[in-house]
């Protein structure tokens, strides 16, 4: 996975209890899940209000490491940031690390597609969306 560029988003959250399985660790189904959360935030940030019901993202795969646990009430950082982007599909890194000490819990890699949300079909992403996601 390549290092996080100076404009990655990045937003902290505490593992909530909810989260934790009977390995009394955060389960693998809430990383994909905060691997998801984090992209949805970073594109509600970049995208103007009137275009959000307009087109829609969606993961077409998701490859993801699990490296370290993460338990209730410990506070991570997902930081995020888009690699490539061509036609309507788009790749995002993301990796969850644990606020207090930097260690990297999970990487994940995956491959959005944009879509519009009345036809279900797949929209190119414009010049204008790669200059959002992609700042110079």
């Amino acid at each position: 996975m390549p290092d996080a560029p100076a404009h990655a988003f990045s937003h902290d959250f505490k593992v909530p209890e909810s989260a934790i399985d009977a390995l009394g660790h955060a389960n693998n189904v809430e990383y994909v899940r905060w691997v998801q959360d984090v992209a949805g935030a970073h594109w509600l940030g970049i995208c103007p209000a009137e275009l959000r019901d307009q087109i829609i993202w969606v993961v077409r795969e998701h490859r993801i490491r699990y490296l370290q646990s993460a338990f209730a009430g410990e506070t991570l950082r997902a930081s995020t940031w888009v690699g490539e982007t061509s036609g309507a599909t788009s790749l995002r890194y993301t990796r969850l690390t644990r606020a207090a000490d930097g260690v990297l819990l999970c990487e994940a890699e995956t491959t959005w597609v944009l879509l519009d949300p009345k036809s279900g079909r797949p929209v190119r992403v414009t010049a204008e969306m790669v200059s959002w996601l992609l700042p110079k």
